[in-house]
C-alpha cells in the first residue's frame, strides 16, 4: 500500500495520535480519549500483559487494524504506578481543550513523562527510602555523578574515581541513570549491567550548556555560593539532569533550591565490598536481616530517609559526632521528653513530599492541610528544643520555623474537611469569597428560593393558585390559570398558552436560572481558581518548610538512636584523637536481635592500637564465631560515628576514616571471575588504598586456592600490613595455624582464637575470643554436625592423625602412606574366609598361570565367597 493510500485510510485522531507517538518512540503513550485512556499498537500489547486489561483490535479486519486496550481516566493513579514499576517509561497525553468548544478534533499534547525516577505517584515511592534520578559524566581524568529526589528536592553531586561513584551509585540506589550515548559501553564496563538505564544525547553532556542550565535554574551569576564550582564533571552531571527534567515536561522546580556536595572527605570510606559484606541495608539473600532493619526506629518518612544517609556516610568530625551522641544522652537521660518528642513526631506528615507536591502543583487540598497540621505539631517540638538543657537541641529549636502566617492562611482558606482532589468541590472554606457563599447558597438551596418567591408573587398579585415549574424548552417559568388572568403584572412575559392556563417568564426568574444552572460550574472554577492562589501563595514558605523537614528527620533520627539504645542497652562511645580501638563486651547488633528468645549473646572484647597490637590474627574452627566477631568490630565502629550508640559495656576509639573488609566469598562468576579472582580484587583494593586511620577486616584470606598458595599469600599479606608505615588496624581470621608463628617475627602480631570445649565426641563453641592461637581446626566436627555419613568422617579423623603425625616432614607422603595402608587393609579384617583368599592368592605361580587357569582360579575364589 502506497504512503498516499495509507494517509487515506488514517483516521483524523489515529493522525493525531501518529504525529504524537513519534515523538515519544520510546514511552508508553496514554492517549486521552474522551473519559479513558487508551493505548495503541505495542504499547497497548505491554500495557495489557502489566496492568491485566483486556487488549482488543481498533478497525478489526481491516488493512489498518491495531490494537487497543485503555483504562477510565480516572483510574490513572491505580495503572500509572504499575507502568513505571514495570519500568516503563509513560508518556500522558491530556485533551488541551474542552470538546465541547471545538468543531475539529481536539487539541491534545503530552502534559508529562513519567519515568523510574521522576516520578510523584505515592504508589511508585517507598516513604522511608529517596527516588533519586542519577547522572554519569565522563570527564578526561574522572567521572562526575549528581543525584536528584524531585520529590524532596535534594539535590546532590560529586566527582572521582570510578571506584567512587560505584560507592556512590550502590549507596544511593537510584531508579534510573542517564548516561551520554557515546558512554554506553564505558558505563557497562565500569558498573555493570544491573541499573537502570537512559542515555542521552552526547551535546547535553558539556560544561557551558552545565553551567548555563544551573545559573539560570537557581538564578544566580555562578555555582559558587553552592561550594561546587570545582566540580566541574559533577557540574556537567547535574546540568544534564535539570535537562532530562525540562524535556519530561517538569518545569515547576522551585523546591529544588540548593545544589549540595557530597564531600568525599567528611565521611568514612568503605569500598562497595564492605558495604556489601556488611549488609548494611541491602543483601543478595532476600530474607537477610539487614542493620538497617535493625536500628530503624524513626517515626517520619524524612528521618527513615534521612537514618539511610546516616548509615551510607559515617562522619569524620568529631565534633559533629560528639555534638550527635549529646542529643542521644539527653534523650536517653530524659525518657519523659523522649516519649514527648516522638509523640509530636508521629503527627507530621512527608513534610519533604508535601512541599515539593506543592512547588510542582501536584497538591491536593487534603495534603495541604497534612502539610498544616504537620507544621501545628512542630510547635511544641520547637518549645522543647529551646527549653532542653542541650546545645545543639537549643539551636535545632532556634531554627525550626514557626510558619505562623502560612498557619493562619491555609486555616482560613481550606476546610478542615477538605477533599482528596479539588474537583470533589467544598475545598475551600465559608466566608472567603463572597460570590462563593452565594453560588453555594444557590447550588444548596434552590427549591428553598423558588417557594420563597413563589409564595411572594402569590401573596403579591393575588393568585393563590399560581406555580414555578421548569422545563428544558425555556427553564423556569409561572403558570397561572386563565381564570386568574386579569390578575397577572404586566411586566410579566407570556412565554406559551395552554388550554387551561398561561405561563409567564420574570426577569427575576431569568437571572435565578442563569445563576443556579451555572452555579456547580462556577463553584467549581472558582474554587480552583483560589486553591491555585493559595498553593502560589504557599509556595514563597518553601524554603523554612524544607529547613522544618531536615531539622525533624535529624530530630527523628536522634530519637531513633535513643529509643535503640533503651531498648538494646546500647552505651555511648568515647571517640578521641587517639589511634586506638577497644571494645569491650561487644556485640553484633543484628546477630543479637535474631537470637531465640532467652539466649543470651555472648560478647567479646577487643583492642587494636599502632604500637603493640595492631593485627589480631584469629584463629578456631569453622562456625565458631570469627566472621561474627570481624563484623561486629566494623558495625560498632560505623554506628558509633554515625553518632549512635554501640551494643557494648565500653567503647573507646580514635576516629576511624576508612573500612575495609574482605569477608566471606563472593563469588563473581556471571563476570568470568572465581572466587579466588574477586578475592584478590578485593584484597587488592585494599591494600593500594589504606591510611593510618584504617580498620581492616580480613577472613579466610587465601583460601580459594591451593593450601600451600593460600598460606603463602596470607602469610605476604599479614606482614605487607605490619611494615606499612600507616600501621592500619587489623583483624585477620584464618583458619591457617602456620600463620600462628608470625608472632615471633613480627612485634605487633597477636594470636587469639575463638574458644572451644572439646566433649568425647563432639565439640561445643564458646563464642569467646582468649589470647593465644588455636592448635586444630575442628572442621571435622563441624562435618559431623552437618551430617556426613559416618564412614567419611571416620576415614577423615584418620588421614588428619596421620596428617599431623607427618606435618614436620612430607605431608604428602603421609597422605601417600595412608592411601596404601587403606589399599591393604583389606586383608588386615580378622576373618578367616578372608585369609583363606589371601593364602590362595599368595601361593599362586603368576608366571606360569594360563589365562584359562586364571579364569577359573577367579571362579573358585568367587565361589567360596558366595557360599559364605
Amino acid at each position: 500500500m502506497s504512503a498516499k493510500e495509507k494517509a487515506a485510510k488514517e483516521t483524523p485522531l489515529m493522525k493525531q495520535y501518529n504525529e504524537i507517538k513519534a515523538k515519544y518512540p520510546d514511552a508508553c503513550l496514554l492517549f486521552r480519549v474522551g473519559d479513558f485512556y487508551e493505548t495503541f499498537g505495542e504499547d497497548a500489547i505491554r500495557a495489557s500483559r502489566i496492568l491485566g486489561i483486556i487488549l482488543t483490535k481498533r478497525g478489526n479486519g481491516s488493512e489498518s487494524e491495531t490494537a487497543l486496550a485503555g483504562f477510565p481516566h480516572h483510574s490513572l493513579n491505580t495503572y500509572l504506578p504499575k507502568l513505571v514499576k514495570a519500568g516503563l517509561r509513560v508518556a500522558i497525553c491530556d485533551q488541551l481543550e474542552d470538546p465541547k468548544m471545538t468543531k475539529t478534533i481536539v487539541k491534545r499534547g503530552v502534559t508529562e513523562l513519567v519515568t523510574p525516577g521522576v516520578a510523584f505517584n505515592d504508589e511508585v515511592l517507598q516513604s522511608k527510602s529517596n527516588n533519586f534520578l542519577a547522572s554519569v559524566s565522563f570527564g578526561k581524568k574522572q567521572l562526575g555523578v549528581a543525584f536528584l529526589d524531585v520529590t524532596t528536592g535534594e539535590f546532590l553531586t560529586a566527582q572521582g574515581t570510578p571506584d567512587y561513584i560505584d560507592k556512590l551509585l550502590r549507596n544511593f540506589s537510584p531508579s534510573e541513570i542517564l548516561v551520554p550515548k557515546q558512554c554506553k559501553s564505558a558505563f557497562r564496563e565500569a558498573f555493570g549491567d544491573d541499573h537502570h538505564l537512559f542515555f542521552l544525547e552526547d551535546w547535553v553532556y558539556k560544561d557551558d550548556y552545565a553551567v548555563e542550565t544551573l545559573t539560570r535554574h537557581f538564578k544566580t551569576n555562578s555555582l559558587k555560593g553552592f561550594g561546587v564550582d570545582d566540580l566541574s564533571d559533577g557540574i556537567v552531571a547535574s546540568g544534564a539532569i535539570l535537562y532530562y527534567l525540562s524535556e519530561t515536561r517538569h518545569d515547576r522546580l522551585q523546591h529544588i533550591s540548593a545544589l549540595q556536595r557530597i564531600a568525599e572527605d567528611a565521611y568514612v570510606w568503605m569500598d562497595r565490598f564492605t558495604i556489601r559484606n556488611l549488609e548494611l541495608y541491602g543483601s543478595t539473600n532476600p530474607n537477610a536481616v539487614t542493620l538497617l532493619d535493625v536500628i530503624d526506629r524513626t517515626l517520619s518518612p524524612m528521618g527513615g530517609r534521612l537514618l539511610k544517609r546516616w548509615l551510607a556516610l559515617p562522619l569524620k568530625d568529631i565534633v559533629k559526632i560528639r555534638e550527635r551522641h549529646a542529643v542521644v544522652r539527653y534523650f536517653k537521660e530524659q525518657p519523659d521528653t523522649l516519649r514527648a518528642l516522638q509523640q509530636q513526631i508521629r503527627l507530621i506528615s512527608d513534610l519533604e513530599r508535601l512541599i515539593s507536591k506543592l512547588a510542582t502543583g501536584k497538591v491536593s487540598p487534603r495534603e495541604v492541610i497534612y502539610l498544616c497540621d504537620s507544621l501545628d505539631a512542630i510547635l511544641p517540638i520547637k518549645e522543647m528544643a529551646l527549653k532542653s538543657g542541650n546545645e545543639a537541641l537549643r539551636f535545632m529549636g532556634d531554627n525550626l520555623h514557626g510558619c505562623e502566617l502560612l498557619r493562619e492562611k491555609i486555616r482560613a482558606t481550606l476546610h478542615p474537611d477538605a477533599p482528596v482532589a479539588i474537583a470533589k468541590g467544598n475545598a475551600i472554606a465559608a466566608g472567603v469569597h463572597p460570590d462563593l457563599d452565594e453560588l453555594r447558597s444557590i447550588s444548596t438551596s434552590g427549591k428553598e428560593v423558588l417557594e420563597r418567591i413563589e409564595s411572594r408573587e402569590a401573596e403579591r398579585t393575588g393568585i393563590a393558585s399560581l406555580k414555578i415549574s421548569f422545563n428544558n424548552v425555556f427553564g423556569y417559568y409561572i403558570e397561572v390559570r386563565n381564570t386568574h388572568k386579569d390578575k397577572v403584572p404586566t411586566e410579566w412575559i407570556r412565554k406559551q398558552t395552554l388550554v387551561n392556563a398561561e405561563r409567564y417568564i420574570t426577569e427575576e426568574l431569568k437571572e435565578y436560572e442563569t445563576k443556579i444552572l451555572g452555579a456547580e460550574e462556577k463553584i467549581h472554577k472558582l474554587e480552583t481558581e483560589l486553591f491555585e492562589q493559595l498553593v502560589h501563595w504557599i509556595a514563597t514558605y518553601i524554603k523554612p518548610v524544607q529547613l522544618n523537614a531536615h531539622l525533624i528527620a535529624q530530630l527523628d533520627c536522634l530519637a531513633s538512636f535513643a529509643q535503640l539504645a533503651l531498648d538494646q542497652h546500647y552505651t555511648e562511645p568515647l571517640i578521641d584523637d587517639s589511634f586506638e580501638l577497644e571494645i569491650k563486651g561487644g556485640r553484633h547488633p543484628v546477630i543479637e536481635k535474631q537470637l531465640p528468645v532467652g539466649t543470651s549473646y555472648i560478647s567479646n572484647d577487643v583492642f587494636l592500637d599502632r604500637e603493640a597490637q595492631q593485627i589480631i590474627m584469629i584463629t578456631g574452627p569453622n562456625m565458631s564465631g570469627k566472621s561474627a566477631i570481624l563484623r561486629q568490630t566494623a558495625l560498632i565502629v560505623l554506628l558509633a560515628q554515625m553518632g549512635c550508640f554501640v551494643p557494648a559495656d565500653e567503647v573507646r576509639m580514635g576516629m576511624v576514616d576508612k573500612i575495609f573488609t574482605r569477608v566471606g566469598a563472593s563469588d563473581n562468576i556471571s563476570m568470568g571471575e572465581s572466587t579466588f579472582m574477586v578475592e584478590m580484587n578485593e584484597t587488592a583494593s585494599i591494600l593500594n588504598n589504606l591510611s593510618d586511620r584504617s580498620l581492616v577486616l580480613l577472613d579466610e584470606i587465601g583460601r580459594g586456592t591451593s593450601t600451600y598458595d593460600g598460606i603463602s599469600i596470607a602469610w605476604a599479606i599479614a606482614e605487607y600490613l605490619h611494615e606499612h608505615p600507616g600501621r592500619p588496624k587489623t583483624l585477620f581470621a584464618t583458619h591457617y595455624h602456620e600463620l600462628n608463628e608470625m608472632t615471633d617475627i613480627l612485634p605487633r602480631i597477636r594470636n587469639f582464637n575463638v574458644s572451644v570445649k572439646e566433649l568425647k565426641d563432639n565439640v561445643l563453641f564458646l563464642r569467646k575470643l582468649i589470647e593465644g592461637g588455636s592448635a586444630h581446626s575442628f572442621g571435622i566436627h563441624v562435618a559431623r554436625m552437618a551430617g556426613m555419613p559416618q564412614t567419611v568422617v571416620a576415614k577423615a579423623q584418620k588421614l588428619l592423625k596421620k596428617l599431623e603425625k607427618n606435618h614436620s616432614g612430607d605431608a604428602l607422603n603421609g597422605i601417600r602412606s595412608e592411601k596404601e595402608e587403606m589399599q591393604l587393609s583389606f586383608f588386615n579384617l580378622d576373618d578367616p574366609l578372608l585369609e583363606e583368599i589371601r593364602d590362595e592368592i599368595v601361593n599362586l605361580d603368576i608366571n606360569t598361570l594360563t589365562p584359562v587357569e586364571a579364569l577359573m582360579k577367579l571362579n573358585e575364589i568367587r565361589r567360596m565367597l558366595v557360599k559364605k
